[in-house]
């Protein structure tokens, strides 16, 4: 009959925007949630220079790397490829599971990982090579816990924004595609303790 033919409509289409939304909810969200935190930290994609000037700061170095807020996996990737055991840690897990594709699909899947997890519940003291895409509001805070946290063997690499106390031992770029890098071993004075020590005497 022509009502209950309406009827049926009515509910098709009833349930296809519901489902819409709640797709366009689940894809959305990740990415809105971020600027929602005490500090905001959005996904904006490292541009090619960037890459490059990232990995000349890794030239001659080895180890454990870290991308910290690793958005698609761009700088893990690429450091993977260069022959780095390579770490990203992303809130947003879309972004994630992106990464992870794209690791598998460049064929370094084996020697690259990503986690969904917040950087402040992450402790970086086992990595050697550290790279972090920030914004200013985070970088204070985010300087004294890699301080706390990393040996004297430890390079961070900023992209985009410098930390506030830290004074860089190497700098390349120029605008937003500039990178500092920065030698815990010189930040934390750790050459002039070292120096210090002395044997004792009987």
């Amino acid at each position: 009959e022509p009502g209950s033919q309406r009827r049926v409509w009515g509910l098709m289409v009833t349930a296809g925007v519901g489902g819409t939304l709640v797709a366009l909810y689940a894809v959305v969200t990740p990415f809105v949630i971020p600027a929602l935190r005490r500090v905001c930290l959005p996904f904006v994609p490292a541009t090619s220079t960037q890459i490059q000037n990232v990995l000349k700061m890794l030239e001659n170095r080895s180890g454990s790397l870290v991308d910290i807020g690793s958005g698609d996996g761009r700088i893990v990737i690429a450091a993977a490829k260069r022959g780095f055991k390579a770490v990203g840690y992303e809130l947003n897990p879309w972004l994630v599971w992106y990464s992870r594709y794209r690791a598998w699909r460049d064929g370094v899947h084996q020697s690259t990982k990503f986690y969904i997890s917040d950087l402040w519940k992450v402790s970086f003291s086992c990595y050697t090579n550290v790279v972090v895409f920030g914004v200013p509001q985070m970088m204070p805070e985010l300087e004294k816990k890699l301080e706390e946290e990393l040996e004297c063997n430890a390079r961070i690499i900023a992209c985009r924004f410098p930390f506030p106390c830290w004074v860089p031992d190497h700098t390349t770029g120029e605008g937003i595609d500039t990178v500092w890098a920065y030698d815990m071993k010189h930040s934390r004075g750790c050459e002039t303790k070292n120096s210090e020590i002395t044997p004792e005497t009987e």
